[in-house]
């Protein structure tokens, strides 16, 4: 889906409204939340020399997706797979084995096994969401923080109070106006990655308004 409307010939093409560019498949982002899901994908599957590439696709025969959640668990599945999966029904039973895991983590998803085989973005990047929340977000994320005091909070309380673990100079409370100028964004990427904004910032400071 574009961010404009077809013209008829000799039309100037319409924008989209605002809020429906936002909601465009190829919304800017869209990409970002991609792209940052995939990293961190790899940065837990490269201890067992795995990878992906394509988030929409390399998720859909089950075997990526069971390796990143015996890496996130430090658990093997404790049921058998399909390691060359083929055919369509081996990779539906592959990615079932992965969600029955999930289950048994108490981590509850409906009906996404056709969704994830079949390269739904959507519902993937929603997958990689609750994987965030749950193995990283809900666990301990700094060396005085206390287990007792992360499992008290939501895991927006605890995002927002690593945020401010890693970039104490700024005053961040929120998730929306404190971050409209770029400086918080700046900040955090400068703490985790140290050089790594290039000349590529300015462009994702668009996006961000």
């Amino acid at each position: 889906m574009n961010s404009t409307l077809e013209a008829q010939p000799g039309e100037e093409p319409e924008e989209l409204p605002a809020t429906e560019k936002d909601l465009a498949e190829d919304a800017p982002w869209k990409k970002i939340q991609q792209n940052t899901f995939t990293r961190w994908c790899n940065e837990h599957l490269k201890c067992v020399h795995k990878r992906i590439g394509d988030l929409q696709r390399d998720l859909s025969d089950g075997l990526r997706l069971i390796a990143l959640l015996e890496v996130l668990s430090q658990k093997k599945m404790g049921r058998k797979y399909h390691p060359r999966p083929n055919f369509r029904q081996m990779k539906l039973e592959n990615v079932s084995v992965a969600l029955e895991f999930l289950e048994r983590e108490h981590i509850k998803l409906v009906s996404i096994g056709e969704s994830i085989v079949d390269g739904n973005l959507k519902l993937i990047l929603g997958l990689i969401w609750t994987l965030i929340l749950h193995y990283s977000i809900s666990m301990p994320m700094w060396e005085d923080e206390e287990e007792e005091e992360a499992r008290r909070q939501t895991p927006k309380q605890r995002l927002l109070g690593w945020i401010q673990h890693k970039v104490p100079q700024l005053p961040i409370t929120n998730f929306h106006r404190d971050w409209q100028d770029g400086k918080a964004l700046g900040a955090l990427v400068d703490n985790c990655a140290p050089g790594q904004r290039g000349s590529s910032w300015g462009g994702l400071r668009g996006v961000l308004g």
